[in-house]
């Protein structure tokens, strides 16, 4: 053989113990040692590698570990597949399993992106979207027994930005009642705080670019199934429609889980602590946290959420003139469109990411002019209020 030739081939590497920690495996495709083994994991592609895009062992790791934290001391099968971020998650499960004709069941106050996927582009799909106040019980009933073409229920508790939670129970046995598929996104949560499984739900999603990974390193998502008998249906969505996860950010949230109690316990904290103090100021009008006795959701929150997440929201007065000049105004946070990092991250959501919603629907739901969203970080308490309360005055 001539050096050019093995200069471009792979040598061979000899494992003999197991790594301490996960590999990355960066390679875009497997190879097989025969034709035969080829077209064997090409009809059962569950039984091996083939190509990236349909599975990597470092990817399939990290999902299953998700997967099963969701599943923690729950009876259950859980399968995970990770795909490429949060967005990424929502379309190719509501693609994966809905089709023209179907009807999706969900609520207004969502994550802006969510509501823009369902209202602008599942639409074009003939699927039917329907909103209503998950907190209205009477409301979703009525819907549910009137509307029999809905396929899926989709909800988020607590509900960004607004932090309005939602009584997971309830709707799970609904759904379980009339045949219907429920999902939610547990990124606020996470596994640590908040186990739908335990509720009833049938699927769970995350953007793990937020608190599991919890160092702003990596966009990635990941879908979680209780059950391994839809693992192919969600499997296929995401391999034709390519949304499927990379190594090395797969491996960059597995470095973040590590930390995800501790992490969660100090956002939690500190979370808590803020949420008082502003509520104690004059110049805002309301703050929402879902562990605060005060808050329209609380008693639903201490029933299903081990403590009150790392993320809050409150209201100046002033509306979107005071808004934005309190994000001109701070200095320890950083104005960033993201939330779940160790740092703590302002957004204002009339101006960022709710600014596609239409405004009559942002203020139903409470997502007013002056409401910021704060993903509170593992800081000193009183270097962060010392900075907000700064640039609240």
């Amino acid at each position: 053989m001539k050096m050019e030739s093995y200069l471009a081939k792979e040598e061979k590497f000899n494992r003999t113990t197991e790594p301490h920690s996960l590999p990355i495996y960066p390679t875009s495709s497997f190879k097989f040692d025969s034709i035969d083994e080829g077209i064997d994991l090409f009809e059962n592609p569950s039984k091996g590698h083939v190509y990236g895009r349909y599975g990597n062992p470092t990817i399939e790791a990290v999902a299953q570990k998700i997967a099963n934290l969701e599943a923690y001391e729950l009876d259950l099968d859980p399968f995970g597949i990770m795909v490429s971020s949060g967005m990424a998650a929502i379309s190719t499960l509501t693609m994966g399993i809905m089709k023209a004709g179907d009807t999706l069941l969900t609520q207004y106050d969502l994550y802006g992106g969510t509501s823009y996927l369902f209202q602008n582009f599942l639409t074009k799909f003939g699927i039917n979207i329907i909103a209503v106040d998950f907190s209205d019980i009477e409301q979703v009933q009525n819907v549910i027994e009137s509307e029999k073409s809905i396929k899926m229920l989709y909800c988020e508790t607590p509900a960004n930005p607004t932090m309005k939670c939602i009584d997971l129970s309830f709707l799970a046995s609904l759904c379980k009642k009339n045949d219907i598929i429920c999902a939610v996104d547990n990124t606020f949560s996470t596994p640590y705080i908040q186990q739908p499984f335990k509720y009833g739900f049938d699927f769970v999603i995350h953007s793990t670019t937020k608190f599991i990974n919890g160092h702003g390193n990596a966009v990635t998502g990941v879908i979680i199934g209780k059950n391994k008998k839809d693992y192919d249906v969600i499997w296929d969505a995401m391999k034709v429609l390519g949304t499927n996860c990379n190594a090395f950010d797969a491996w960059l949230v597995n470095n973040g889980i590590k930390t995800l109690a501790i992490r969660m316990e100090r956002h939690a904290h500190n979370a808590l602590e803020l949420a008082k103090r502003l509520e104690g100021m004059k110049e805002v009008q309301r703050v929402n946290y879902p562990f605060l006795q005060s808050n329209s959701s609380y008693h639903i929150a201490k029933s299903q959420m081990k403590n009150g997440g790392g993320i809050l929201s409150f209201e100046l007065y002033g509306g979107m003139e005071k808004g934005i000049n309190f994000m001109n105004s701070i200095t320890l946070p950083s104005l960033a469109p993201t939330l779940g990092n160790i740092d703590t991250l302002v957004v204002h959501p009339a101006s960022m990411s709710h600014r596609n919603v239409p405004k009559d629907i942002r203020l139903k739901y409470g997502i007013t002019d002056g409401l910021i969203r704060i993903s509170v970080g593992i800081e000193d308490i009183e270097d962060l209020f010392h900075d907000l309360a700064k640039a609240i005055q």
